[in-house]
């Protein structure tokens, strides 16, 4: 290899993070690579663990001291040598959050777009481009201060008027006696600390809830507050303005039940001031253009003829158009970045690079056909290659067969998950790979599956009238005693339809949803699924020691991290930075917990065990039963120990249907639970959902994986498009029907099966 070929390829000896086996790698830059293997084999090691976060590492550390503290943390990956990278672009499936004032427009930078066209489009002019956004006091709703929504205080719900200042009267947890806010009105010497609040007099009642902010000065010279604020002033400014959707534990539900919304009746919903909903361009407001649905408002824009603003439109064409490619055309530009999915996340973050002019960067995708319906993924894929041809080198973990298909090299990690995994196995082209005998191979090489008898409902749910967002009064039945798969593009109604309305007629339905599973730091596999009581139980028999010694959360939790393994420092002004515990070694436990041992193994072993080297450990029945039951969802190679918060949306979903396989539930709803999982693991995935109905059980799958399609007794498919395209069932009844209607699912579904 000369020197140039060798700066043009990224080199990777001897990577060992996680999983990682001393892995080798020369991986060609300017090229489009796709990372293949089995769920857990190591890919995202390898790829985000490994080269994307030295990379990233490597950038941060350029900037100064004072800047890297506002930066993420990364480590130096476990690798002996990475070299010749490139400026990395992480596009992940973690979701947006960008506060209640983020909207697809403003993540996209299309909302700049139009704010320029229409302060310079509209006639008489009203103002420069700030005056056209709704987070500028220009352009804001008064009302609302541009939120669109408002926001109603219920005072008996946040102030116990029966009570005094001393018995604490305030019901939000952030007010408890003893805190700061608490103390704020405690000891202003504004009040007689032992009188209740519905005993102050009007002048007392106004300084205690209403008084602004300076319009009261303390009474007590020793109050930790100088300045003073009524409580409904004080939480309307300090709770208000945040995203409620963001916030969780006791703040979510004491916001949730002391504040009442709803969209703002000054503005209707859109934000502006009077001044900007009557501004129009070729007949439209802005307010009305950041509604339309995006596929709607490109095809608008691109007929209008605007002389010296053409520029202006042009790109703004552009750039709906890309959304709109990658299959999120149903969108509208006024959508919450908080109420997306990780897969439109995924693809809304894919748009703002593909407008960048920057080149010879390394950009890093993770799944990004998730959500997409298998009719869309081309677009996808041409997304991929152009920023492939603008000179850019694209890594993508993924496990669909149509973006292997066009990648320059594929590089499979196996052959199998946890310890069995973490060598590559295979490195070539797809054709090479679609005769190699490697999981994936094999998978690419399995021809269209036989259709099966499907069974027989034993009943109906019926749904009428349904209307939640796209939906057109749609009336649907839901079939009981069966695996029924809800199909559709992306936006047309799915979700809408199972969600929103099948409570109403199943109120005991258990939707298993991919989610964050709410929990502490310490929260793991092992106590999400129960797995840890009984463990305790049995090292104690076998020691003779008691069973909370053998708990990171109790006795036997290390004395320095309190049982999470890993010391977080508050810096006060900026995240917190997390770092291995060295009393422990993150590890969890203190030395007098790992002394007692079984069989040699001692409790922190255990932690660190994946599911399946735990099943060769333990002997007792339910230990085992519930160890099974995550390996027969596709999570044999989870640690036991592993922090909730590392596990991908589709790994939730599964741990949360293993825990749900013992459950008393008749009916289950599954949103898209192949996410992220192999090919190979999907026939198991299907196998134990026929399990559940064989037992008795009703199963509803949201799913665009047409294995899981095929493998349905019945399906109910939406469409006919997403958005205002939707919303209407264009087919209901078995797959056999299925493949011979003219619907996208139908024609995708018999492409699958060679019909």
């Amino acid at each position: 290899m000369t020197s140039l070929e060798a700066l043009n390829t990224i080199v990777v000896r001897g990577a060992r993070e996680n999983n990682l086996h001393d892995i080798d790698l020369d991986l060609p830059k300017r090229t489009l690579i796709v990372f293949a293997g089995v769920s857990g084999s190591g890919k995202s090691s390898l790829v985000f663990d490994t080269i994307a976060a030295e990379a990233q590492r490597q950038i941060n550390s350029t900037f100064t001291a004072f800047a890297q503290a506002f930066l993420p943390s990364y480590g130096r990956p476990d690798a002996d040598l990475i070299a010749n990278l490139s400026a990395v672009i992480i596009v992940d499936q973690k979701r947006l959050f960008g506060g209640p004032r983020s909207t697809v427009g403003t993540i996209t930078d299309i909302g700049d777009w139009l704010r320029m066209l229409w302060s310079r489009g509209v006639k008489p002019s009203i103002g420069y481009a700030n005056a056209f956004s709704f987070n500028d006091p220009a352009g804001m709703c008064p009302e609302c201060d541009g939120l669109g929504e408002a926001k109603v205080v219920d005072i008996d719900e946040l102030v116990d008027e029966s009570k005094s200042l001393r018995e604490g009267p305030f019901k939000h947890p952030d007010f408890e006696p003893g805190k700061w806010p608490y103390r704020v009105f405690a000891d202003s010497g504004l009040f007689d600390l032992d009188v209740p609040i519905e005993q102050y007099s009007a002048r007392e009642r106004h300084i205690f809830f209403d008084a602004k902010p300076g319009e009261i000065e303390v009474v007590n010279a020793d109050a930790i507050m100088k300045s003073y604020e009524g409580i409904v002033s004080r939480f309307r400014r300090s709770y208000l303005s945040k995203d409620a959707d963001a916030l969780k534990g006791k703040a979510k539900a004491a916001f949730d039940r002391i504040v009442t919304r709803g969209t703002c009746q000054s503005c209707g919903g859109t934000r502006y001031n009077d001044t900007i909903r009557n501004a129009t361009l070729e007949g439209l407001s802005l307010p009305d253009a950041f509604a339309m649905q995006v596929s709607d408002l490109a095809d608008r824009i691109e007929g209008w003829t605007l002389k010296d603003l053409d520029t202006f439109s042009a790109e703004i064409v552009v750039q709906l158009r890309r959304l709109v490619d990658l299959g999120l055309g149903y969108l509208s530009l006024d959508r919450a970045t908080s109420s997306l999915s990780g897969g439109e996340s995924q693809r809304i973050k894919m748009v703002r690079h593909l407008g960048a002019t920057l080149n010879d960067m390394l950009y890093v995708f993770d799944e990004p056909t998730t959500g997409l319906h298998p009719r869309d993924v081309h677009r996808l894929n041409d997304m991929l290659l152009a920023l492939r041809d603008k000179g850019n080198t694209v890594l993508v973990v993924e496990h669909d067969p149509e973006v292997m298909a066009i990648a320059d090299r594929i590089v499979e990690i196996g052959p199998g998950a946890g310890k069995a995994g973490g060598t590559v196995v295979f490195e070539g082209t797809y054709e090479q790979l679609r005769n190699a005998d490697t999981r994936t191979g094999k998978a690419l090489r399995r021809d269209g599956a036989a259709l099966r008898t499907p069974r027989t409902p034993t009943g109906f749910l019926p749904i009428t009238g349904a209307d939640t967002h796209n939906l057109r009064n749609v009336s649907a039945e839901i079939p009981l005693g069966v695996l029924t798969a809800v199909t559709g593009v992306a936006g047309s109604g799915k979700s809408s339809l199972i969600h929103g309305h099948l409570r109403s007629v199943a109120p005991d339905a258990v939707i298993i949803d991919q989610a964050p599973i709410r929990g502490s730091r310490r929260s793991s596999p092992a106590t999400y699924s129960g797995l840890l009581d009984p463990i305790r139980a049995y090292f104690a028999k076998k020691t003779g020691q008691p069973a909370s010694l053998f708990s990171p959360n109790s006795d036997g939790a290390c004395p320095d991290c309190q049982g999470s393994g890993i010391i977080f420092t508050d810096l006060g002004f900026t995240d917190p930075v997390s770092s291995t515990c060295e009393t422990c070694q993150g590890r969890r436990f203190r030395p007098g917990a790992m002394r007692h041992t079984v069989d040699d193994i001692s409790i922190a072993d255990v932690f660190e065990m994946s599911v399946e080297d735990a099943q060769d450990f333990f002997e007792v029945k339910k230990i085992r039963d519930i160890l099974h039951r995550c390996s027969d969802v596709g999570l044999g190679y989870l640690s036991l120990g592993q922090n909730l918060s590392s596990l991908s949306g589709g790994e939730r979903q599964r741990l949360k249907l293993a825990t749900e396989l013992v459950g008393s539930s008749s009916i289950l709803v599954l949103d898209e639970p192949t996410t992220g999982l192999h090919p190979s693991d999907v026939s198991n995935l299907i196998a134990l959902l026929s399990g559940m109905v064989d037992e008795g059980r009703s199963v509803i799958v949201i799913e665009h994986n047409l294995d899981v399609v095929a493998a349905a007794d019945w399906v109910i498919d939406l469409g006919p498009d997403g958005g205002l395209g939707g919303g209407e069932v264009v087919f209901t009844g078995t797959v056999d029907d299925l493949i011979h209607a003219d619907t996208h699912t139908g024609t995708y579904l018999a492409k699958s099966l060679g019909r």
